[in-house]
């Protein structure tokens, strides 16, 4: 009984110790080394591709963002979103609903215009968001075309949250950002252009543009005059 009762205390001792130093090993040593070498080497991935502005952290490069203006009864659920139209404006987001589970944060369920290319309602949300891109895109003297409005326009990313737009969508709304802002053309042309990232390694994904990058250089560009 004695020698059951002494095999027992060290199967726990060493079990206490096993406990004991894989957690400073994995908890601790193990998180702080992996920590070191991103600070290190990627500090700017590591810190969650952050963006900043005058000083300020203004977003990540990562996620994109919506450029709407404040909405008239913040109260009202119902009240449509309107489209800041000063700036370069992203990808549709579509949201999924707002977040029932966790009622004390007010979280948006993000996900893709995920329909069947003959499906009825996909067919009216690209018609109705080609109208609403071909009016807002209309500057003094310029209308684009229907054939103009590129798919990335008019539909949502896999994740809902594409921080990128197509150049040929980014050049689409140059005409307008360049009128709301009193801004030359070309310089606003330029400004996407200077933003315009090719294909990795070139020839894996396709050119984009980064909206808040480029909003946030639209907004030096307005500073400047």
């Amino acid at each position: 009984m004695n020698t059951s009762v002494r095999n027992t205390g060290r199967l726990i001792a060493a079990g206490l110790r096993a406990l004991l130093v894989l957690t400073v090993v994995c908890g601790v040593l193990y998180p702080l080394a992996v920590t070191g070498v991103a600070q290190a080497l990627f500090n700017d991935k590591a810190n969650g591709s952050e963006i900043t502005s005058n000083g300020e952290v203004v977003g990540s490069s990562l996620i994109g963002q919506k450029y709407n203006l404040p909405k008239k009864n913040p109260d009202d659920p119902n009240e449509a979103d309107r489209p800041d139209l000063r700036w370069f404006q992203p990808r549709p987001a579509n949201g999924l609903g707002s977040n029932t589970v966790n009622t004390q944060y007010s979280l948006i369920l993000s996900g893709a215009t995920n329909r069947a290319g003959d499906n009825k309602q996909l067919i009216e949300w690209v018609k109705t968001a080609k109208a609403a891109v071909i009016a807002d895109n209309t500057a003094a003297g310029w209308q684009p075309k229907a054939a103009d409005v590129p798919p990335d326009a008019v539909t949502s990313s896999g994740s809902g949250l594409d921080p990128h737009i197509s150049p040929e969508y980014a050049e689409l709304q140059v005409r307008r950002v360049a009128e709301r802002n009193k801004l030359d053309v070309d310089r606003v042309a330029k400004l996407v252009d200077d933003h315009t990232s090719d294909r990795i390694l070139g020839f894996i994904g396709e050119p984009r543009v980064n909206v808040l990058e480029l909003n946030v250089a639209l907004k030096e560009l307005t500073q400047k005059g």
